[in-house]
């Protein structure tokens, strides 16, 4: 098959497309490539071989890793055809999506903290440790936190919002259930806990005053949300100017069977969506992040995302 039959086959694939313009800046991994696609590792692979048989890109080893990049070589008719791919990934309905989360990645690849944690985290179960468990780090962890007014927003029984109010100057913990929001209180009380208030309440329009709080979390709420947008509208005008709103929730997935097991209204967020609500509720300084990733089936993802207003 000649130079140009190949290119004009490479250039058939929508997904070709995407990788090609996600090269356009800069070379990613295999790795980059398939957290901002969402596409199998073994799918990418095929197709940049592909692609690297055209001569548009060529491929270098780090360690473990395989890096890929547009050839600076290439000849005319190559570049023609980058060109032409380019245009046309613009007009696939994911080019908004994978140009937010490439952002991301590389934003991220300067985050030496984020390495290091990374590190920290795969070394921590590696080998026994007298003492040594999450459940005493995160004891360490609160007493970092400085005397702030937090508001839990979804907060369920309110097992964070006890943790928090060991060490916050308020908690205000706000669920939709109001079963949930009597046992918290409770709890609470029983516990001697008057800085931790439950209210009952929904994630649109929670019953907190406007402009009162430091920071507010939803932990695993967000996709029981009727409206998710609008609820991270809601938390950002519960925040002081400075404040900051902090979502763990999951990945977007495929096991519609959380909808009847577990109320879930959504099947998870995708990056670019959770980034594009945030930036239209006002909120700046995004930063996401997949944090964890279930060893048994369904291998559900939980992504971290925090913002300042």
């Amino acid at each position: 098959m000649s130079d140009t039959l190949k290119s004009l086959r490479a250039l058939a694939d929508p997904t070709r497309l995407r990788i090609l313009a996600l090269l356009e800046k800069d070379e990613l991994s295999v790795n980059e490539l398939q957290e901002i696609s969402r596409l199998g590792q073994s799918r990418i692979s095929t197709h940049l071989g592909l692609l690297a048989e055209t001569g548009m890109l060529v491929s270098r080893r780090d360690g473990r890793r395989t890096f890929y990049k547009l050839n600076p070589d290439a000849g005319v008719t190559a570049r023609e055809f980058l060109r032409l791919a380019w245009r046309g990934a613009r007009e696939l309905p994911e080019h908004g999506g994978d140009a937010v989360n490439l952002k991301r990645v590389l934003a991220r690849r300067s985050e030496q903290a984020q390495v290091y944690f990374n590190q920290v985290a795969g070394r921590f179960d590696r080998s026994y440790g007298p003492g040594r468990s999450w459940q005493a780090f995160g004891h360490l962890l609160l007493r970092i936190l400085p005397p702030i007014d937090v508001a839990d927003l979804g907060s369920g029984e309110g097992l964070i919002a006890e943790l928090l109010a060991r060490r916050c100057r308020r908690v205000i913990a706000v669920d939709n259930s109001r079963k949930m929001v009597e046992f918290g209180a409770r709890k609470a009380r029983k516990n001697g806990m008057k800085n931790l208030e439950f209210r009952l309440g929904d994630l649109q329009s929670p019953p907190i005053d406007p402009g009162s709080v430091d920071l507010v979390i939803l932990s695993q709420a967000l996709h029981h949300a009727e409206d998710p947008a609008a609820a991270l509208v809601a938390a950002h005008g519960l925040l002081r100017v400075g404040g900051q709103v902090l979502i763990l929730d999951l990945l977007k997935h495929r096991f519609s069977q959380a909808k009847e097991l577990y109320g879930d209204r959504w099947l998870g967020f995708a990056e670019a969506d959770l980034h594009g609500w945030l930036e239209a509720a006002g909120f700046r300084r995004i930063e996401l992040s997949v944090v964890s990733r279930e060893e048994e089936p369904p291998h559900l993802e939980t992504l971290l995302a925090a913002a300042q207003k």
